[in-house]
Formats: C-alpha cells, structure tokens, sequence
C-alpha cells in the first residue's frame, strides 16, 4: 500500500511540473518597450552652450501604440517655453514636432496614441525630445530617443 501511495505522490508531482513548465512557455512577452533620452546642449542641432540637462523616458505599448513619457530637465538658461517630441530624424538631424507636451515645466508627464508609422519611427531611434527657452529659441536640450537595452 506504501508504494502505490508514494507512486501517487510521485505521479502528481512529476505532472504539476510538467504543467508548470508548459504553461511558462505559453506565457506571452511583454508588448511594453522602453525608451530613454539623455538630454544635454551638446545634443542640439547646432549645440549650444546651456548647462542644462535632462533624462527623457518613455513607455510604448505595441500592442495598442500608446506613448506614456515622463521628462525631467534643470539647469536651463531660463524657464523652458516649449517642450515636444521631434521626428523623424536621426541624431545629428532636426526634424518636426511630433507630439507638442502640454506643459513646460518639469517634470513633464503624458501620453498619446501613435500611428503605426510614428511607432516605427519611434523604435528605430528617430525620435528625439527636445525643451527650447527664450535665450536657444531652436533647442535648449536634446536626447535621441533609443529603446533600453
């Protein structure tokens, strides 16, 4: 009687771990991608000199290609006037407003739908997230927006 019952345990154990590796198998990636930014001077197209910084980091759902972004600065030469996403362009290149933020004031929170274009776009590195002040109408700071590795 002993053995048939340890045979049970045996047989109920060895099939709980066959199902749980199975279902870890079956689990599905995660549709989240992350993306950062350095922002510094150096980075404008053309630089500049302000010693401000920054860190730019969103959040891409590509499953429904929603953007969350969240976008701390400091150390501008004044108060930032306008902040936005640009793209397409590599780094090096200027390229248009994509996504003007609602606000200029850091730390700069929010989030958008994009166009399966805009995300492609976006994963391949051709974005790029940039405050503008009055003294560097065209750009303050700037940081290319790359996937986290």
């Amino acid at each position: 009687m002993g053995s048939r019952r340890y045979f049970s345990q045996t047989l109920f154990v060895a099939t709980a771990l066959v199902l749980g590796i199975a279902g870890c198998s079956t689990m599905q990636p995660s549709t989240k991608v992350a993306l950062t930014g350095n922002m510094s001077s150096a980075n404008e197209v053309p630089p500049n000199t302000s010693p401000g910084t920054g860190k730019a980091e969103a959040w891409l759902d590509k499953s429904t290609n929603v953007l969350s972004w969240k976008i701390s600065f400091s150390g501008l030469t004044g108060p930032a006037t306008a902040a936005h996403f640009h793209g397409p362009a590599a780094a090096g290149a200027n390229a248009g407003v994509v996504i003007p933020f609602s606000s200029s004031t850091s730390p700069l929170e929010g989030q958008a739908t994009l166009t399966p274009a805009q995300a492609a776009d976006l994963l391949a590195g051709k974005w790029y997230a940039n405050v503008h002040t009055a003294t560097n109408k065209g750009g303050e700071i700037r940081g290319q927006m790359l996937p986290k590795m």
